[in-house]
């Protein structure tokens, strides 16, 4: 069957077209339209900005998404859309929308989880992951360790207790004058530099918990970089960007290692923004390979936010016949049940 994927939690507006069923996890469309550049302007992303630029795009890019799969409205099975968590304007858009078409077309309607869209990419680029699994998901906004028993089944085990990991990355990268967004810029700078440089402290907490703590390693580098600033001396970005990552990578691998070990996986899923950070890609599957367990990632293509996620966890779900009418609302929350 066809879905028809909407994504618009945050400053990507994306509709894809999935074609999913027994043995079929193929994407047909998967089409992205960006603000990087309107919020560079920023240094981050400005939610009433981001809204209006969602409702510009969003029937655009559907029409785009069902031309290029081929297709029609009328050969789609369900539409799925992200509900939560985001910027509630931005999920607005595409909540609001995705009612209209739906309801309008008489296609059942299917609301997602945006966590489980990220986890449900991995689907796409590993046909033959199924769970259980051990999920990681690591982005501008979260940093989560999820024990997977089934496709809509998730279960929080651990994560951070302030910021998320991807936000860390993006405020460091800005702070040493990278181009938004910082992260991306973080990632290829840390290869020039030297990781040992800098002693920053580590976001793992104690020894025992699978919690991580973004705040305190962000104090301590802009500690770091204003004191020499103060002493007039010149910051080596690139040790910065080095040290920094290393050390975030260091305490992610860590407690990866731990939550491997105390739920007893076998495949471990890394999925988020952050997905696509090639240190810790590199890190996990160094990790990964150490342990006998195999590592699902997406392509970095579907790292980001993207429609193409979003059909994929919305077919399990409408599996289950677990469908939205039209009282389905957004919500900024993770634990909103709909």
């Amino acid at each position: 069957m066809y879905i028809l994927g909407m994504e618009s939690s945050c400053d990507e507006t994306s509709a894809a077209v999935v074609e999913m069923g027994e043995g079929v996890r193929a994407i047909r469309s998967n089409i992205v339209a960006s603000q990087i550049e309107t919020h560079r302007l920023y240094g981050g992303v400005v939610p009433e900005i981001a809204s209006r630029a969602h409702i510009e795009a969003i029937s655009r890019i559907t029409y785009q998404a069902l031309e290029e799969a081929g297709i029609t409205v009328a050969d789609l099975g369900a539409v799925a859309v992200t509900a939560f968590p985001g910027l509630i304007g931005a999920l607005l858009v595409g909540v609001n929308f995705a009612k209209s078409l739906a309801f309008s077309r008489k296609l059942p309607l299917v609301a997602v989880n945006h966590i489980h869209g990220h986890v449900a990419a991995a689907y796409l680029s590993h046909p033959d992951l199924e769970p259980p699994f051990l999920a990681l998901v690591v982005s501008g906004g979260h940093t989560s360790f999820y024990r997977v028993t089934d496709y809509t089944e998730f279960c929080e085990i651990g994560g951070t207790r302030d910021d998320a990991a991807g936000e860390a990355f993006d405020k460091i990268g800005r702070v040493i004058g990278l181009p938004y967004p910082g992260g991306a810029a973080l990632d290829k700078l840390a290869y020039e530099g030297d990781p040992k440089a800098i002693a920053l402290p580590s976001p793992a907490l104690g020894k025992d918990t699978l919690d991580l703590s973004f705040s305190g390693i962000k104090t301590a580098t802009l500690n770091y970089l204003n004191g020499m600033t103060q002493k007039g001396q010149e910051v080596n970005r690139a040790d910065v960007a080095a040290s920094y990552t290393y050390r975030i990578v260091q305490a992610i691998t860590q407690k990866a290692e731990l939550a491997l070990k105390e739920t007893g996986m076998k495949t471990l899923v890394l999925a988020g923004g952050v997905a696509a950070n090639s240190h810790l890609r590199a890190s996990l599957e160094g990790l990964c390979r150490r342990l006998g367990v195999k590592l699902c990632m997406p392509d970095r293509s579907l790292c980001g936010d993207n429609g193409a996620m979003i059909a994929a966890a919305g077919y399990f779900r409408y599996l289950r016949r677990e469908f939205a009418d039209t009282s389905l609302n957004a919500s900024a929350n993770d634990d909103y049940n709909v």
